[in-house]
């Protein structure tokens, strides 16, 4: 197997320190052949392999990776095979890391590398994170599918006055509900609502109307959620719960589903309101096909002065 892509991207990364989070290698963009099912992850002091398949010749991109580490940050490396159930993780190099506290610039998130198969941070969204500290200010904010939060940790810091978080994962509010204290934020700020989504839409109601909401939900959730056949029923929700001019960021995650899918939902649902833009993915998940990957998509209510 040839690894010099993997081991180029390596030495470049590592040519400087490191503190943030990052995507190292995203193989699952299909721009090297070869090597789609690796995905590498920084998440200081601890590299994160992800396989996707077997690995061949692990030993020997184990001992690239560490060589290209010329600044001595890396203390762990784990990898996670992600084809093999229950996704089981072991450690190739260093100590067990179980828990860790991970910097994305002033934020700061707890992850669980290798203990599921999310480690509790998706770093494919640090752009939108970056957008909601500067677009958040003075907010009413909900985030729906929240998982442990990150999204509303960083429209906190941006000046939000209030977030809802509603995932029906009650140990995802919980390590949400650590997030925003690691990050000194006020928990009457902070509302949390860990049921199905789709049976506390009166709870959501309560807390509005909203100015920002946030949709990213999993493609597909067992009992839950399912992107083709529900995401439609949120959509037509928007105009019971949001202010006048609301912004929606609204996501797709699904190699059959594109950001198509998203405006057409919007407009038969909000015909009065209108699509803005999207906005970027982390670069560092380049996709040779973008619309099969991670879509950010931004639209506006209808009411507000500026339309």
């Amino acid at each position: 197997m040839n690894y010099s892509v993997i081991e180029q991207a390596a030495q470049s990364f590592f040519s400087v320190e490191h503190l943030d989070a990052r995507r190292l290698f995203h193989g699952r963009g299909h721009l090297h052949e070869g090597l789609e099912h690796i995905c590498i992850d920084w998440l200081s002091p601890l590299l994160l392999i992800t396989a996707y398949s077997e690995i061949t010749q692990l030993e020997q991109l184990l001992e690239r990776l560490l060589a290209t580490d010329a600044h001595g940050q890396i203390n762990t490396v784990l990898l996670q095979n992600r084809f093999e159930k229950g996704a089981p993780a072991r450690v190739l190099y260093g100590d067990p890391l179980e828990q860790l506290i991970v910097s994305e610039g002033k934020l700061r998130f707890e992850v669980h590398p290798g203990a599921q198969q999310n480690s509790g941070l998706f770093l494919d969204m640090r752009c939108l994170r970056s957008w909601l500290v500067e677009n958040s200010r003075d907010a009413n904010v909900l985030n729906l599918f929240a998982y442990t939060c990150s999204l509303s940790v960083a429209a906190l810091a941006g000046g939000a006055r209030s977030v809802t978080n509603v995932d029906m994962s009650k140990p995802s509010i919980k390590w949400g509900e650590k997030n925003h204290a690691l990050n000194e934020q006020d928990s009457r700020a902070v509302k949390s609502i860990p049921h199905n989504l789709f049976k506390s839409w009166g709870r959501i109601k309560q807390f509005g109307r909203y100015d920002l909401v946030l949709i990213d939900p999993p493609t597909r959730q067992r009992g839950s959620f399912d992107a083709a056949k529900n995401y439609g029923a949120v959509m037509k929700k928007l105009r019971n719960i949001c202010a006048p001019g609301a912004t929606v960021i609204a996501t797709i995650n699904s190699p059959f589903l594109s950001s198509e899918f998203l405006l057409e939902l919007f407009e038969k649902h909000n015909p009065a309101g209108r699509y803005v833009g999207e906005l970027p993915v982390a670069p560092e998940f380049a996709d040779k096909f973008p619309e099969r990957g991670l879509n950010i998509c931004e639209f506006r209510m209808p009411g507000s002065e500026r339309d």
